[in-house]
Order: structure tokens, then C-alpha cells, then sequence
């Protein structure tokens, strides 16, 4: 039984030693320091013209949004206009108020919970809708309260835009430098994030589609070899 103990003891020190060293690695390789912009008015209409070219008017006109995340794992209808969402995974589902989380519902299994359980799994989803939205719709936030713009010219030449969020949502202090398009359309974002030790890596922001009402949204994004679908995105009013 002890030498069995010994050669389980050994296996996962050897797994967490190669873990150790790739993370090292990929730490060298991809790790980026934050880069330093310039705020004002330059910064401010890169920031438009990207809204723009996202059809910003068409996302304030838009009631309802839905869509999924982690491989359907997360789902979402929310209703902007009254401030509301359904968010389910696993044998849950919260219709979660957003401007009052406490007078949310919660149910799990069609059964409904109290107490500090209910009070827990409000926490989750409005942890998890924070998240999964900002996937969603993170270039419509470019000047919502509390964010800073700057504008950073890259080595080619380009303006990017740097997003610094200094309060709200589950993370506050995260940063995101948006690579632009000729016509301002979002092709990716370079990500500084508490929940990420490596600073500076890109996801992909190119997959957009055309919702009904003229509004454009992200179907997937692509992070190295992995690609987070969206699920089926919809936005009706």
C-alpha cells in the first residue's frame, strides 16, 4: 500500500514539475506589460467609431439578447428594459434582477430557494452573467461609468484602443486593448485580467453576425487553439 502511495505521490509531483516549467514558458513567451495610451478626444472617437461600426443605436434599441457560453454550459435571455435575467446551468435557474440581486428567484430542480443558499447562488449567476455577457457585448461598455479610454499606436502604425475598467462588474481594474479595423470593426483584444497571471493575451473579436434588427454580435471568439462559441445569439425588441 505504501509503495503504491509513493508511485501516486511522485506521478502527480512529476505532473505538477511539467506544469511548472510549460506555465514558465508559455509566462516568457506571451507575457506582455500593460501599454501606456493617450486620453482625450482621440481616444474618445476611436471609441465611437468603433461603436459605430457596431451599430451602437441598434444595441439601445434592443429589448432581449440571448445567448450561451462554455459550450452551452451558461445560459442567458436577458431583458434589458426591465433589468432582468434568466441565467441556468445545471439544475439551476435564477431570474436574476439586476438592479435588486436580493428579489431575485432562484430554483433548482423547479423548486424554490431560500435562505443564505438562494442568497449564494444570486452571487454565482450575476458572477457568471458579468463574465459571459462582457463576451457578448464588451464593445458597447467602452464608455459606460467608471471606464477610462486611451489610445496606443501599435508597431505598425495602427491606433488601438485601450479599455481600463476601474469600477463595476466582478473584476474591476482589468484592461483590454482593442486592434480596430480600417472601418473601426473589433478584430481582437489583448486582455490584463485578475483571473489571467499572463498579461497581454489575445482573444479574437472577427466572427461577427448581423442580428435581425441590424445589430452585429460576436458568434465566437477564438483564444490560441481554443475557440468559445456564443451559442446561438439572438437580439429581438
Amino acid at each position: 500500500m505504501k509503495r503504491i502511495v509513493l508511485k501516486i505521490s511522485k506521478l502527480l509531483l512529476g505532473l505538477l514539475l511539467v506544469f511548472g516549467i510549460l506555465f514558465g514558458v508559455l509566462y516568457m513567451v506571451y507575457d506582455q506589460d500593460l501599454p501606456k495610451g493617450t486620453q482625450g478626444a482621440q481616444a474618445d472617437a476611436l471609441a465611437r467609431k468603433m461603436l459605430k461600426a457596431v451599430n451602437y443605436q441598434q444595441f439601445l434599441d434592443t429589448r432581449f439578447l440571448e445567448w450561451s457560453y462554455a459550450g452551452g454550459a451558461h445560459t442567458y435571455k436577458w431583458d434589458k428594459e426591465k433589468g432582468e435575467v434568466r441565467v441556468e446551468w445545471d439544475d439551476y435557474v435564477v431570474q436574476l434582477n439586476l438592479r435588486s440581486p436580493e428579489k431575485s428567484m432562484v430554483l433548482e430542480n423547479g423548486t424554490v430557494i431560500i435562505g443564505a443558499v438562494k442568497a449564494s447562488l444570486v452571487s454565482k449567476a450575476l458572477s457568471y452573467f458579468n463574465n459571459d455577457s462582457f463576451w457578448l457585448v464588451a464593445p458597447f461598455k467602452v464608455f459606460d461609468e467608471g471606464v477610462e479610454r486611451s489610445m496606443v499606436l501599435l508597431e505598425d502604425g495602427s491606433e488601438a484602443l485601450l479599455v481600463h475598467y476601474t469600477s463595476g462588474g466582478t473584476t474591476p481594474g482589468d484592461s483590454y486593448l482593442w486592434k480596430l479595423g480600417v472601418n473601426g470593426f473589433p478584430i481582437s483584444y489583448r486582455m490584463w485580467v485578475k483571473i489571467i497571471p499572463i498579461g497581454g493575451l489575445e482573444a479574437g473579436w472577427d466572427d461577427w453576425k448581423i442580428m435581425e434588427n441590424g445589430l452585429f454580435l460576436p458568434a465566437s471568439h477564438t483564444l490560441g487553439p481554443i475557440t468559445l462559441s456564443m451559442g446561438t445569439v439572438k437580439a429581438y425588441d
